[in-house]
């Protein structure tokens, strides 16, 4: 399964405006599917942040024509200021994402990593998963980038912040997070707090 993250910027106040035109266009798509839509919370504010899943590369590749070479991408009009569209793959032992329930509380980690760091990264998260279940249970997906800087992108899904500061920390303490030379690997970190918008399949 192949990912793309798409983040609308637009004026605060619109955002709900932006997420219901964007995903009317999106309905209009041949290719890809909408797995879960949040505006910013914690972080940089003023985003919409849509994540759609698609079955292989010519999918992806024909919706990313389509979106750029629009006059009106995702209907965004005057309202939307900026537009990044993120190409993903999943981690090779993760499941694909499917619509659940988390708590609608979601984080958005990314971590640029180092020259040759993938590999480590990817042996350290292998291991880590099972050893950490009650954790790893709130992971979405984990993704490699396609293009850009060599980085990866969670996304993970809480009930409340406190929930997830409680599990981090007791895995932490018990030595079972974070994976085994996965930060070791990282040369620059950025994480978001979104909230599910009303109707996301991820909620």
């Amino acid at each position: 399964m192949l990912y793309e993250i798409t983040t609308l910027a637009g004026p605060l106040l619109n955002l709900p405006e932006i997420a219901s035109n964007a995903l009317a266009w999106i309905g209009d798509a041949s290719a890809g599917t909408v797995l879960g839509h949040w505006h910013t919370e914690i972080g940089e504010l003023g985003k919409v942040l849509i994540l759609r899943g698609f079955d292989n590369e010519q999918e992806l590749a024909r919706e990313r024509q389509r979106d750029t070479e629009s006059r009106n991408p995702f209907n965004g009009g005057d309202l939307v200021l900026s537009i990044v569209q993120e190409s993903y793959r999943g981690f090779p032992f993760l499941p694909a994402v499917k619509p659940r329930a988390y708590g609608g509380i979601y984080e958005f980690r990314t971590y640029v990593l180092k020259p040759g760091g993938l590999s480590s990264t990817l042996d350290g998260w292998r291991a880590a998963i099972e050893p950490a279940k009650e954790y790893t249970d709130h992971l979405v997906i984990n993704m490699i980038a396609l293009d850009g800087p060599p980085r990866i992108t969670h996304i993970w899904g809480f009930a409340t912040i406190q929930q997830r500061v409680d599990l981090r920390a007791k895995y932490y303490a018990a030595k079972l997070w974070p994976p085994k030379g996965g930060p070791e690997q990282i040369a620059h970190a950025t994480s978001t707090i979104a909230l599910a918008n009303e109707g996301s399949p991820l909620c």
